[in-house]
């Protein structure tokens, strides 16, 4: 009991500090966000910094949370940053940059191969590649087939989705992918009733994307295996 209760504030401690290093890093944000938004006529103002901030923070928190002090626990860290500006970039402009989207590939396979060295599992690593295939070749046939409906952008986010999430489990790449699906149409379908736009309007797919995957990295394995394909656990 004395070494749980040794553990559990030790992990509450580092929850704090991680949520801490977030919200500093969400101080950041807004001038990353500007950095790797295209050029316009007219230059948008900067995104909401406390916003940015908050979110940030919060998502350090609860994967701190959720993972634990974990080898992997870095690279999932680095995966909400970018995907806060990813998300903030594509709203604004709906658009994906490569010079955020393909670094992020990289230093995310560093990152984990990394937590692969620590951990000895090198079976999730290249599970985490493979991930990242599928993912691509799944995204980049589904572009082909529907130009209009996901763009090169999104393909290649997806491949970064697939390494991130295959690292985790098929379960969690099953779950991010679902739900990616999911959160899109219900925001297509919120532009139609809302009467903000009609059936060819150019939504950003991207932010669902990301959401769906930071759920899946959270509780992907969970919702799978006991909730959507218990007979396959």
């Amino acid at each position: 009991m004395l070494v749980q209760t040794v553990l559990g504030t030790a992990l509450l401690w580092w929850v704090l500090i991680t949520g801490l290093a977030g919200v500093l890093l969400g101080w950041f944000l807004p001038r990353i966000v500007l950095r790797y938004s295209p050029v316009a006529d007219e230059p948008q103002p900067a995104p909401s910094r406390p916003l940015l901030m908050a979110v940030t923070g919060f998502l350090f928190a609860l994967l701190t949370a959720v993972l634990g002090l974990s080898w992997e626990l870095p690279a999932y860290l680095f995966f909400a940053g970018i995907a806060v500006v990813l998300t903030i970039i594509d709203l604004r402009h709906h658009l994906l940059p490569n010079a955020v989207v393909l670094p992020t590939l990289g230093i995310g396979f560093v990152l984990l191969a990394m937590a692969a060295t620590g951990d000895n599992a090198w079976g999730a690593l290249l599970r985490g590649v493979l991930g990242a295939l599928v993912l691509f070749v799944l995204y980049l046939l589904l572009a082909l087939i529907s130009p209009a409906g996901l763009g090169m952008g999104d393909v290649k986010l997806a491949a970064v989705l697939g390494l991130f999430l295959g690292y985790q489990g098929w379960g969690a790449l099953f779950v991010g992918a679902l739900l990616a699906s999911v959160l899109g149409a219900v925001v297509g379908l919120a532009v139609l009733v809302s009467r903000r736009g009609g059936m060819r309007s150019d939504v950003p797919f991207g932010p669902s994307m990301l959401a769906g995957a930071l759920v899946a990295v959270l509780w992907g394995e969970l919702l799978a295996w006991e909730y959507l394909l218990p007979g396959l656990a």
